[in-house]
């Protein structure tokens, strides 16, 4: 009941943002991993967007992105990893929910099946998906991108 009510929050604390959004257009700027096992990436789905999406956030003052994709990761899906380890592999900005959005994806490469831990409250879905499957799903514009480049630069 719980996790009912925080994911309420969640969804109202960002349709608030989106209203602000709206009005401000702000620019943001953020980090995702893209973690990669078997050929398949781990996806999420946040209480409070229709889209699936990587884990990561927004990057705090004075933090580095790199350190936000590792801190999200970790805090989003219970998976520890150096911020050193992690690959940068896409940048990207898109307009997207009324707001100038600038994103980092790093990737990282497990050789075995990692826990996967989901709070039930922000983030209520966490699953590995092929590119195909991912791109063939509603998801962000960055994910989209980065995935395609990915699936093209394979090809060839």
């Amino acid at each position: 009941m719980i996790n009912a009510l925080i994911r309420a929050v969640y969804r109202a604390a960002h349709w608030g943002l989106r209203l602000l959004w709206l009005v401000r257009r702000p620019e943001t700027t953020g980090a995702l991993v893209a973690v990669w096992y078997e050929g398949r990436v781990l996806l999420v789905k946040n209480s409070y967007r229709a889209q699936m999406t990587l884990p990561g956030g927004y990057v705090r003052p004075r933090e580095d992105r790199r350190t936000t994709a590792a801190r999200e990761l970790r805090e989003e899906v219970g998976i520890n990893v150096q911020p050193k380890r992690l690959m940068h592999a896409y940048r990207g900005t898109h307009l997207f929910e009324h707001r100038k959005d600038t994103l980092d994806i790093y990737e990282f490469e497990v050789d075995t099946a990692p826990k996967v831990c989901v709070d039930d409250r922000e983030v209520v879905l966490a699953e590995f998906h092929t590119p195909d499957q991912a791109l063939g799903m509603e998801i962000v514009p960055h994910l989209q991108d980065y995935l395609a480049q990915r699936v093209s630069q394979e090809a060839a």
